[in-house]
């Protein structure tokens, strides 16, 4: 008996295939472009997506052998706020629109105003109106491509996408639902309001499911092409960000998970629905059934430091390459010898604007503090800090909403680096520890799959099950002293920058 988790990322498609005790057996991945036909525009090719889903299934049962039938059941995961638009026959109308396309300015306006202002669309669905979420693209469509308006009969989701070719169903579930501004999150179903208010069809959109629940099993010809049977059932699954989460083990309260990949992501498991009225941060229904969580997120996290690396160290990257060293570790070691507050130098990682707190494109990074007295070295762990300083912002809004934070599980390329887990935990003022697998949410979804099949009563017994915590940071209660001095002055540099960052 084997289990299947499928994540549609922006990058390519993963499958990975678990036993019944959480145990991974194998793993694939298949990359597909990305097109940009205008600046700031974001599109993929739903077929490319299947294709993907196809081969990597295909690959994890050669690499395992596994038996068709020994496949039970497959979670999805996939990048959330895309758009796929389907006409009567099910045919893709144009190509998907994905979650970092930035043409719906004028839609996310029309959104607020059509609403009644922004505090009531918090109200409504818990959330501001972003150029990323689903509902501006659908009405970006409706506004200047009105011909492919005209055919619409589906919407949906890319992981939805793929659930539909392997079931023939149209469905969510409530954690990529979220993501969509048009889910009643308290109600954890579509806003009937807010749609009315938008003028769209409640038909566009499928049933939606928690992300444990059956939603189908696959159809003949999906089987075939997969290599499966028809018995193999689908499961409702999760949004990228819920599904890493399930896998981190956020299905508890009192635990909060930091992810510094490119960007970077702060999750926290909540009891109950709580919205932050200035809409800073996020609030989607969680993956775990009848729960919410809250999420802040910051555009520019490992990827300030990627920059760094590339812009301005191609000589130290040369010759890191000749002797097959990684430049990270040469970059490290130097700010390891930089005290904490990097002697007065601070970095904000605006680099590709920013989502929380401030919600505002304009911002751009810029180091702050630059003396003769700073080399490399404060540089490097200056982004460190500054990133670490970004995303306490979301953590004092959570504590603000009264979530408790017991435990912080540190993932990502940032918890790989003892220096970087050392700076959260002193940051933070909390201990931070990681766990024994990392697989991101691929991992999430095939213990959705599990738990969907009856193997797991729920996935909370699913997670205590498999997941374990193997190294804990301790805060250095000295450097936890200089960043708590040194937060209020980072955080008013974007006060004192922000309408300079207008005029630039």
């Amino acid at each position: 008996m084997a289990f299947l988790g499928i994540d549609i990322g922006t990058s390519g498609a993963k499958t990975l295939a678990i036993d019944p005790t959480g145990k991974i057996l194998a793993s694939d991945l298949q990359e597909y472009p990305c097109y940009t036909p205008k600046p700031l525009w974001s599109e993929q090719n739903p077929d490319d997506w299947w294709n993907a889903t196809v081969k990597t299934v295909r690959n994890v049962l050669k690499k395992t052998r596994l038996k068709p039938a020994d496949i039970k059941a497959i979670g999805l995961s996939g990048q959330m706020h895309g758009s796929v638009f389907l006409d009567k026959k099910d045919n893709v109308i144009r190509p998907a629109i994905l979650w970092n396309d930035q043409r719906t300015v004028a839609e996310c306006r029309e959104i607020e105003i059509s609403a009644g202002g922004r505090e009531t669309l918090v109200q409504l669905v818990a959330n501001p109106a972003l150029t990323g979420f689903t509902a501006p693209k659908i009405l970006w469509l409706r506004n200047n491509e009105p011909k492919h308006f005209e055919k619409l009969h589906k919407v949906l989701l890319p992981k939805d996408e793929i659930r539909r070719r392997l079931t023939g169903e149209y469905a969510t579930e409530v954690s990529d639902a979220s993501g969509m501004l048009l889910l009643d999150i308290a109600n954890r179903n579509w806003s009937t309001q807010l749609l009315s208010a938008l003028q769209l069809d409640r038909d566009l959109f499928g049933r939606v499911y928690e992300s444990e629940d059956v939603t189908g099993q696959l159809t003949p010809i999906a089987a075939k092409q997969l290599g499966l049977t028809t018995n193999c059932l689908v499961v409702g699954g999760a949004g990228d960000c819920a599904a890493g989460a399930i896998g981190n083990g956020i299905v508890n309260e009192g635990v909060l998970s930091t992810s510094i990949g490119t960007s970077g992501v702060m999750f926290v498991y909540s009891n109950e629905m709580k919205i932050d009225p200035l809409g800073r941060v996020h609030t989607f229904c969680h993956a775990v059934r009848g729960k919410w969580h809250l999420m802040g997120v910051n555009l520019s996290s490992g990827g300030s430091l990627q920059w760094f690396r590339n812009a301005l160290c191609q000589e130290l990257l040369e010759k890191a390459k000749k002797k097959k060293a990684d430049v990270y570790d040469w970059l490290t070691a130097e700010a390891e010898k930089t005290p904490p507050g990097s002697e007065g130098l601070y970095f904000l990682p605006y680099l590709s604007g920013e989502r929380t707190p401030h919600a505002d494109p304009f911002a751009r990074g810029c180091f702050v503090g630059l003396t003769l007295l700073h080399g490399r070295g404060h540089l490097v762990r200056s982004i460190m800090e500054g990133v670490t300083y970004s995303m306490r912002d979301s953590l004092e809004i959570f504590q603000g909403l009264d979530i408790p934070v017991k435990q912080i599980r540190a993932s990502g390329g940032g918890s790989k680096s003892p220096l970087w887990r050392q700076i959260q935990a002193d940051v933070f003022g909390q201990r931070v520890v990681t766990i024994n697998s990392e697989e991101g949410p691929a991992f999430g979804v095939a213990l959705l799959a599990a738990v969907g099949t009856g193997t797991f009563k729920n996935i909370q017994e699913a997670c205590n099950a498999v997941i374990k915590v193997v190294k804990e940071t301790k805060p250095n209660n000295k450097a936890k002293k200089i960043y708590n001095n040194a937060m209020p002055v980072y955080q008013n540099l974007y006060c004192s920058l922000k309408n300079d960052f207008k005029k630039l």
